[in-house]
């Protein structure tokens, strides 16, 4: 059995396991230490108050949960005075101590170090002083991942320069309180382990070897109650992402190797978050290829560079893939980020569950109440990302219940993009028209159109140079025809109907879609999905096509849009785009109103940009407008 390193021995007796708290990395070492080597006792950085409650926590893990100590009540005798009767009692409650708690958190390399304690049946020994109210120690610390190129005891002397003194009296009293401790236990047990934050080991062993004074002595102090934590409210207590946390106790279910799962679990929370993408959105999601996730992973890491530290946190996860994947993407990482699987069936029974917020938690009764963690880890700077959250199941129907049916418009900026890309498609089908006549003829006085490099060559031998020769514009195309999803199911498009031009800059519109009272995204404001249109432009007046008696002939939605713009063209030549080229039936359509379809392939178009514009946003009444872009989220 390998021997313990020489530097992290404060006696022959103790050996000390300096640790980052709530780090993940941190947690696999400690398990990893305590398994090599053999010791008869275990002693926790942590007041004997805790241990019962803490146990007991630890106990139910995987499931959360964390235990709180409240702060004592202190009644002071004081003269009364007019001024302070006047005071607010909002002042009382900025003068509250800070309520301590301790976080059972499977990555907490403490809670790591008793569970292992307890299934190897070790004795714990919770030696810290008690304290009411307790002042933590935190500073500036190294990325932990460090450690899986570095060996523990070089990462601990590497910190020593920047490990700062103890500020204050109570935590002096903390650190010699546990140095007097481990003496004693030092009597007790030949092979004692300590497990205590970085910060403190090199006090506490200067402690140990130096001091000679008494016990400090404890403060009255409330018993700890343990509590379950809301599952939404996980983030703020965990040291490691949810999802991430998961990760390491399905590891240690199913004994896989979890070493650089601090590095790997952003992979695979992002393959997990496209999963969820695409079951969301279905056809709406964007192609989340290979190529972007790695992209993705460049600009996370590069990103994570940028602010010194080697593992991302979610605030830099949640940016790049905003910036590559696109905001709903985003939204979908942070959700996936956020939930943690080993939750039990009763966990949002409100009777005993705690919602943590940013240094404070609302307790059972409602009373809410800052909070101080007892095990801190790296100081945390919390920044704000805009992203336009889903709506619950209770506001979408609210607003689909308050839907007026006889007032709807679209929404002006989706308007202005599909007619910009009307207008591509349109010059598409120019341009392919043009060279379907373009001819070739031998160079004489002028190269026309441009030198024909293919007939040249193939004509090589004549020594002769061809030129092209397009064709004089006929008209221009004032119809076209975009076929998203094709072959359509009707049961899939419910929603058909014809929109007039608001103004000259927009076309006639006609097509069918999703139906949008199905997904509500604001108040007023309901989203569809196009899986076929029509454009008429210039604009003009015609009958609803989905109610004209005179295309009742046709047998589906795609033939019902190619009728009707075969019907109100004045060009010959009509614009269709579309994953394959029209078929026969399709032709002879167009033929029987003597016309022709110029098809443009779909596949020469972004298929992200094609996503986005079949994401149509319906607003009840134009005043719904003025407020729109706070709700519309893009895929």
């Amino acid at each position: 059995m390998p021997q313990f390193p020489e530097p992290l021995q404060i006696s022959p007796r103790i050996s000390v396991i300096p640790i980052i708290h709530g780090s993940g990395d941190f947690s696999w070492e400690v398990r990893r230490r305590m398994l090599e080597h053999e010791f008869d006792c275990v002693a926790i950085p942590l007041p004997h108050s805790f241990q019962q409650r803490v146990e007991e926590g630890v106990l139910q893990l995987p499931k959360p949960s964390i235990v709180i100590q409240p702060t004592s009540p202190r009644f002071t005798e004081s003269e009364w005075s007019e001024s302070q009767a006047d005071d607010d009692d909002e002042d009382d409650f900025d003068d509250e101590s800070p309520t301590s708690y301790v976080p059972i958190d499977p990555c907490q390399p403490v809670i790591m170090a008793i569970r292992i304690a307890m299934g190897e049946h070790l004795p714990r020994h919770f030696i810290d002083l008690e304290t009411d109210p307790f002042e933590p120690m935190s500073a500036t610390m190294p990325d932990p991942f460090a450690l899986k190129r570095v060996p523990l005891e070089r990462f601990a002397a590497a910190m020593l320069p920047g490990v700062p003194h103890p500020p204050d009296r109570q935590i002096q009293q903390r650190i010699l309180h546990m140095a007097l401790r481990l003496r004693e236990l030092e009597q007790r047990y030949e092979k004692l382990l300590f497990v205590c934050s970085v910060l403190q080991w090199p006090w506490v062993r200067q402690a140990y070897r130096e001091s000679d004074a008494e016990m400090p002595e404890h403060d009255l102090v409330e018993p700890p109650e343990i509590y379950d934590v809301n599952p939404r409210s996980l983030n703020f207590m965990f040291g490691e992402l949810p999802y991430i946390t998961g990760l390491y106790e399905r590891a240690r279910a199913e004994l896989e190797d979890d070493r650089f799962l601090s590095i790997d679990g952003v992979k695979q929370l992002l393959l997990a978050a496209r999963d969820a993408y695409r079951a969301d959105l279905g056809v709406r999601a964007r192609k989340v290829t290979p190529l972007l996730l790695s992209q993705c992973l460049k600009y996370i890491r590069n990103l994570s560079l940028i602010g010194r530290r080697m593992t991302p946190d979610l605030y830099t996860i949640v940016v790049a893939a905003k910036q590559i994947l696109g905001p709903q993407f985003a939204l979908h990482v942070v959700e996936t980020a956020r939930s943690y699987p080993y939750l039990n069936s009763d966990s949002n029974n409100d009777r005993n569950q705690v919602t943590l917020g940013i240094d404070q938690a609302r307790l059972p009764d409602g009373q809410i109440v800052p909070l101080v963690n007892r095990l801190p880890g790296p100081e945390v700077s919390w920044q704000t990302l805009q992203l336009n959250r889903r709506p619950t199941q209770e506001e979408s129907k609210r607003w689909q219940y308050r839907w007026n049916p006889y007032g709807q418009c679209s929404y002006p900026p989706e308007d202005q993009q599909i007619e910009n890309f009307r207008t591509r498609v349109v010059e598409r089908a120019q341009a392919i028209l043009g060279t379907d006549l373009a001819r070739t003829e031998k160079f004489t006085t002028s190269v026309k159109d441009g030198i024909d490099i293919r007939d040249t060559l193939r004509h090589w031998y004549e020594k002769q140079i061809y030129v092209k020769v397009l064709p004089p514009d006929r008209g221009k195309l004032d119809c076209c025809v975009m076929l998203f999803d094709s072959p359509s199911d009707p049961r899939d498009y419910p929603w058909r109907t014809t929109w007039f031009a608001e103004h000259e800059e927009e076309s006639t519109l006609a097509f069918y879609a999703t139906d949008f009272s199905k997904e509500m995204v604001g108040p007023g404001i309901g989203m569809s999905v196009y899986g076929g249109a029509m454009f008429l432009f210039p604009p003009v007046v015609i009958p609803d096509i989905w109610n004209d008696p005179r295309l009742d002939f046709v047998d589906s939605l795609e033939e019902r849009l190619i009728a009707a713009a075969c019907t109100y063209s004045r060009s010959r030549q009509i614009a269709i785009m579309s994953s394959l080229p029209p078929g026969a039936g399709w032709r002879r359509l167009a033929k029987r109103f003597h016309k022709h379809l110029v098809h443009v392939p779909i596949g020469s178009f972004s298929d992200s940009h094609i996503q986005q514009l079949r994401m149509v946003h319906v607003l009840n009444g134009q005043h719904i407008r003025s407020y729109a872009a706070d709700f519309i989220r893009k895929a």
